[in-house]
């Protein structure tokens, strides 16, 4: 079945295309990143060098499977599949262990301090939460099917 038995309340589209927007902007920066030349990298403070430099190739791959599975997941949403819940898990798993290794591993407390390095994890993670139970929320109510 393609279609949802029951009417999505207009809110549903608003959560789900700031889903996919949040998430096609978080592919951005992962792009912008990973694709950062020598004169973009030298901008860049010595401490954030050095966790660029840092962060081995299995976790690049992290990165992007995190936010290629919230886009597909969102626009999974927005078509009413219930693919889209495995689709938040997988990134929500992928953003723990990006950011689990990232800042504890990779350092990045100790290098940037807990006040810097902090924040965007944890607002990522929360959102990556949000979008699971969400999606969870929309198969429940037939929303999505």
């Amino acid at each position: 079945m393609n279609a949802p038995a029951i009417k999505r309340p207009a809110w549903f589209w608003i959560v789900a295309a700031l889903a996919l927007l949040w998430n096609l902007m978080g592919l951005a920066m992962a792009w912008m990143q990973y694709s950062m030349t020598p004169d973009q990298l030298a901008q860049l403070s010595e401490a954030q060098r050095t966790i660029h430099a840092a962060m081995p190739g299995w976790l690049w791959v992290v990165d992007f499977v995190a936010v290629i599975a919230g886009v597909l997941g969102s626009i999974l949403l927005l078509m009413g599949r219930r693919f889209a819940l495995p689709m938040f898990w997988v990134s929500l798993v992928a953003v723990v262990v990006l950011f689990g290794y990232c800042l504890f591993p990779g350092r990045m407390i100790e290098l940037l301090g807990a006040a810097q390095a902090l924040p965007m994890p944890v607002l990522v993670t929360a959102i990556a939460v949000l979008l699971v139970w969400f999606a969870r929320k929309a198969a429940a109510r037939g929303w999505i099917g």
